[in-house]
């Protein structure tokens, strides 16, 4: 009977990767850092919104959100130090995701001419009531 040290016994699982798991600890200082930027941001979100942009008001505020987006996806995912098989899951997730989206607002626009027309061609419902 083997009478090996219980070390030896626990080394053993080591060599196949069990329970291996990597931690990447951040500094407070870069954790506040990007908490200051995310508020900074959300302040400039709210900032832009009272300026009169036009058609650009939703693509600075979807530009502001996607630089939010990223910090968080960096720092507090921990991207930044991941393998870079999982950000490739994230990140082609992520295009599909826009793709699908983009792919259904071409179409939204292609049938908006129609669809305006046809809400123009319906008359609204008289609400008074007909005389006796």
């Amino acid at each position: 009977m083997d009478t090996a040290p219980a070390a030896d016994a626990h080394s053993a699982h080591d060599e196949h990767g069990h329970g291996e798991f990597h931690v990447h600890v951040m500094p407070i200082p870069v954790l506040l850092g990007v908490f200051v930027a995310l508020l900074g941001l959300t302040a400039l979100t709210v900032w832009s919104s009272t300026f009169p942009l036009g058609s650009w008001d939703v693509t600075l505020a979807m530009l502001i959100a996607t630089v939010k987006a990223l910090l968080i996806c960096l720092f507090f995912m921990h991207m930044l130090h991941d393998k870079p098989l999982n950000v490739m899951a994230f990140l082609s997730s992520i295009i599909f995701m826009a793709l699908f989206i983009g792919l259904a607002l071409s179409d939204y626009g292609e049938y908006k001419p129609e669809v305006d027309a046809w809400d123009s061609s319906r008359s609204p419902q008289s609400t008074t009531a007909p005389a006796p």
